[in-house]
């Protein structure tokens, strides 16, 4: 049974940064495309990162640059670490497999104050 915990998200003034958090088990994260996505209100889930059992990375064109996804095996944990923030970063974020599969977390609300 797969349970995603994510955390760190908050309350940060536009060009501030924050790292989300988000614990993984029942899979290993060091042989799985793992990713963040987003949901902002109104709007449908979107990707944000995708971190490959490689090392490779790959963004959204909206975060390219300014996130940076990551991952620590011996916690079985992966990162998104979100530096100049806008206010249409503002959403809740989740982590799941990449492509995502049919489980999600609770998410870690993300608001950016203009």
């Amino acid at each position: 049974q797969v349970q995603l915990v994510e955390s760190g998200g908050g309350l940060v003034e536009t060009g501030g940064s924050l790292r989300l958090s988000c614990l993984v088990s029942g899979i290993s994260v060091s042989i799985n495309f793992m990713g963040w996505y987003r949901q902002a209100p109104g709007k449908q889930r979107e990707l944000v990162a995708v971190l490959r059992t490689s090392g490779g990375t790959n963004y959204a064109e909206s975060v390219n640059g300014r996130f940076t996804i990551a991952r620590d095996n011996a916690k079985n944990t992966i990162y998104l670490k979100m530096n100049s923030l806008k206010s249409e970063d503002t959403a809740v974020y989740y982590c799941n497999q990449f492509p995502a599969q049919d489980y999600w977390g609770q998410g870690t609300q993300v608001t950016v104050s203009s």
